[in-house]
């Protein structure tokens, strides 16, 4: 893993862990890679993942990959209704700070707050 990586993979983990707090999301986290999202989508969703892996052409799409499918990942994962909900706010958030960190197209703090604070954004 080059330096690129490990600094991608520190600001992973530094924005997952500001997530957890914004959110108090204390769920499983499933592992934002393609081996870990693999196999925790429920098995009506793995078939899509698989399809949308191999039909992939560019970086820039991989990260857009990697995040839908690591959100529905947590989302599947979620015990019931309310477990459910509190993923995918977790999830918005630890994307969005993971994107602002990473120097990507970023939400804007009040756009933050509002998702971990479950309000839509205006």
């Amino acid at each position: 893993m080059g330096t690129g990586s490990t600094s991608r993979a520190r600001e992973w983990q530094n924005a997952v862990a500001q997530a957890r707090e914004a959110t108090g999301f204390t769920g499983s986290v499933v592992q934002r890679t393609v081996d870990g999202i693999g196999v925790a989508p429920r098995l009506d969703h793995r078939a899509d993942f698989c399809t949308e892996l191999g039909a992939l052409a560019d970086s820039g799409g991989f990260e857009a990959f990697l995040s839908h499918w690591w959100t529905q990942s947590l989302a599947d994962a979620a015990p019931d209704g309310d477990a459910r909900e509190q993923a995918i706010d977790f999830a918005d958030v630890a994307v969005s700070l993971f994107v602002r960190a990473v120097g990507g197209p970023t939400s804007t703090q009040a756009e933050i707050d509002a998702i971990a604070g479950g309000v839509e954004a205006g």
